[in-house]
């Protein structure tokens, strides 16, 4: 009687302790899987480096959003003339991301020409100069598309667009810069993030290192919202 009593007792003592097993291997196998999930996201913003990029909006948000442009992309002209107005509007300037932009310059030799120029000018005179080049460069962008695949956006060209927002001396020392080759490693830069992203097409927009698919502004400002949680 006695060994039957010890015998219930060690087979009671040891579904007690399987269970407590159970419980143990469920919970490190959650951690697990969540560790892999923040683990594959915090990957895919580490591909992107902020520092030293034209920025809009708070640079210390914790969602950000970059854009991949060619200057000779009618697609990013009409990004930046019509959609980013309501982006900027709506959910940069409210506080709920900044706003980056960085190069990729894919079409032809223009392309590569109008961003290291563009580089040219942040690093030589600074954002906000950027920013207003920047605007003033895809409104001087031909719509007739025959120019696409031509040099349009020559050095004397880009030399009349930025006058338009800054002085012969600052233009002059952004020419100096550019034909110095002084920028062409930061945009050599911003296609080197943009490979390891996979990007193929412009505009191409990501938000904290993950590409977004959605069509409208709602569906960008959902995203940036999921990603601030």
């Amino acid at each position: 009687m006695a060994n039957k009593q010890k015998n219930k007792n060690s087979v009671h003592k040891q579904k007690k302790s399987n269970t407590a097993l159970y419980v143990v291997l469920g919970v490190v196998i959650a951690a697990i899987v969540v560790f892999i999930i923040l683990a594959k996201t915090a990957h895919n913003d580490s591909k992107i480096d902020y520092s030293g990029q034209p920025v809009l909006g708070d640079k210390s948000a914790s969602v950000k959003i970059v854009e991949f442009g060619d200057y000779k992309c009618p697609y990013c002209k009409n990004f930046t003339l019509s959609a980013f107005p309501q982006i900027d509007k709506e959910i940069v300037k409210k506080g709920k991301a900044s706003f980056y932009f960085f190069n990729y310059p894919f079409i032809n030799n223009d392309s590569t020409r109008s961003s290291r120029f563009a580089e040219a000018v942040y690093k030589e005179l600074g954002n906000d100069a950027f920013w207003k080049f920047h605007d003033k460069l895809y409104a001087a962008q031909p719509d007739d598309r025959k120019y696409e695949q031509i040099d349009y956006f020559t050095e004397d060209k880009l030399v009349k667009v930025l006058r338009e927002t800054a002085s012969k001396e600052d233009a002059d020392k952004v020419l100096a810069a550019f034909r110095a080759g002084k920028s062409a490693k930061a945009s050599d830069k911003d296609v080197e993030i943009a490979n390891k992203l996979g990007v193929e097409s412009t505009p191409a927009i990501f938000v904290n290192g993950k590409q977004f698919k959605g069509k409208t502004l709602e569906d960008l400002k959902k995203m940036v919202e999921k990603a601030s949680e």
